[in-house]
């Protein structure tokens, strides 16, 4: 180990920020469903679960207003879509600060958070130089306001960071890490705010199943350790692996000492068949686990700033049935939509494990090997299902050759079968190049061969 690494190796250990926060663990309440419950007794519902703050993806006035007096921490963030705009004109920053801070005097809003995920692969880029600018204008709006409690920030993904097992190898990503990383640290060091970190141990355990174990995913690898060979530093659960490699570097830019803000973790109650480890079980224990290390006293923190606190909203309130994408998507929530809880838990950490009911055993733990149908989902809107059926067969490819008049699957000769027939050849042919069963919620997977006679569905096989 070079002197240069043993100095920034000690630094992390002893000079981060000695500020107080609280422990108390947060929720994020997005609102992607059409089934969900008002603002006012989704606030019943958060207390209920002890959240100690909230953070909202949408300025829904009423749930601002439901916020109200709570005293709850509450983050509020300012949409991708605003940032552009933001970076170039201190007169729209203003405006978005009087809109959806001042507004709510109070609303205890704590954190504002602009854009969500910026800089990860699947965005724009040309936002990714904007973001900074964008942030020092709402710190400048709340300044002019004579705003002084309010930290101001963004979240981003992990994808931030190269490729790496080894956390002292934390590297912020090229494209990045001078142009946008480096001035993003100066602000969050400057005003003493906290780098926000979306981290999901259930991505790169489901990624590669066989090399990291999934106990040590869930904070349950009591006799699994990994041992940075570059530090010494062992670790016991992923989490800490993945928060670390941030934590260096940021380091290697030379800002060892901000503070870390878990703004996204959790993990997947439900998944499709052609995915992993979704489950009830998983869920609840990866929860859980999380609450009792993360409320612990003396505080854990990480193997490289062991007694720190690590503020944290668990993703999410509610399991929301209009996200897109694969079906763990839909399934994060610790509460479904009418209000009644996924798994029972106390984000305080009071409550001893022996009370909580027994859980569902996971039967997703393996990969699923077999053939795998995409057919329309029961009660799907005929209007819905029309464009969606038209859409799957306008991809060409043959995709809908077998229902036209005289095809082996034209009859019956109705929208839901032949809805069913093309959700299946389009997912069949173009899965491997994004394609998803989903089809905004007019689609589901199936382990039931829908076939018929002579008309064959064509499936993914895994």
């Amino acid at each position: 180990m070079g002197l240069l690494f043993i100095l920034l190796f000690f630094s992390l250990q002893l000079s981060h920020s000695s500020a107080k926060i609280s422990p108390k663990v947060g929720i994020n309440y997005g609102l992607l469903g059409n089934n969900l419950p008002s603002p006012s007794k989704s606030v019943q519902l958060i207390k209920k679960l002890n959240a100690g703050r909230v953070k909202l993806y949408d300025m829904n006035a009423g749930i601002l207003k439901a916020l109200a007096k709570t005293n709850m921490q509450v983050s509020i963030m300012v949409p991708n879509q605003l940032i552009s705009n933001i970076s170039l004109s201190q007169a729209s920053a203003d405006e978005w600060v009087k809109t959806n801070f001042l507004a709510y005097p109070e609303t205890r809003i704590r954190y504002i958070l602009v854009g969500n995920e910026v800089l990860s692969y699947n965005n724009d880029n040309r936002s990714w130089f904007d973001l900074v600018p964008a942030i020092r204008r709402i710190k400048i709006s709340l300044r002019k306001y004579n705003v002084r409690k309010v930290k101001v920030g963004t979240p981003l993904a992990m994808d931030v960071l190269e490729p790496t097992v080894a956390p002292s190898n934390g590297t912020f990503r090229s494209d990045i890490a001078v142009p946008v990383m480096k001035p993003l640290l100066e602000f969050l060091n400057r005003t003493k705010s906290f780098f926000f970190i979306d981290a999901y141990p259930y991505f790169p355990w489901s990624a590669d199943p066989k090399n990291i174990k999934l106990e040590y995913a869930l904070f349950k690898g009591e006799n699994i350790r990994y041992t940075d060979p570059g530090t010494g530093l062992t670790y016991t659960n992923l989490l800490d692996q993945m928060l670390d490699s941030v934590i260096f570097a940021m380091a290697k830019l030379g800002y060892p000492n901000i503070r870390l803000w878990i703004c996204e973790t959790g993990w997947p109650n439900s998944c499709d068949y052609d995915q992993i480890g979704g489950s009830i079980y998983n869920a609840a224990t990866y929860n859980r686990n999380l609450v009792k290390k993360l409320t612990a006293k003396p505080p854990l923190g990480t193997p490289a700033r062991p007694g720190v606190v690590l503020p944290t909203f668990i993703f999410a309130l509610y399991n929301e049935n209009e996200k897109p994408g694969p079906g763990t998507e839909r399934h994060w929530g610790l509460l479904y939509p009418n209000g009644s809880s996924v798994y029972e838990i106390d984000l305080e950490g009071k409550m001893p494990e022996s009370e909580y009911k027994a859980l569902p055993t996971p039967e997703n733990d393996e990969p699923y090997k077999g053939r795998i149908w995409c057919v329309a989902a029961r009660g799907a809107n005929r209007t819905e299902l029309v464009s969606a059926l038209k859409y799957a067969c306008g991809q060409g490819n043959g995709t809908c050759d077998s229902i036209q008049p005289g095809g082996r699957c034209y009859k019956p000769d109705s929208d839901f079968t032949h809805a069913s027939y093309a959700f299946s050849s389009y997912w069949a042919q173009f899965r491997r190049g994004g394609g998803t069963c989903f089809f905004n919620g007019l689609a589901v997977q199936t382990i039931k061969d829908p076939s018929y006679g002579s008309c064959k569905f064509p499936s993914v096989t895994l």
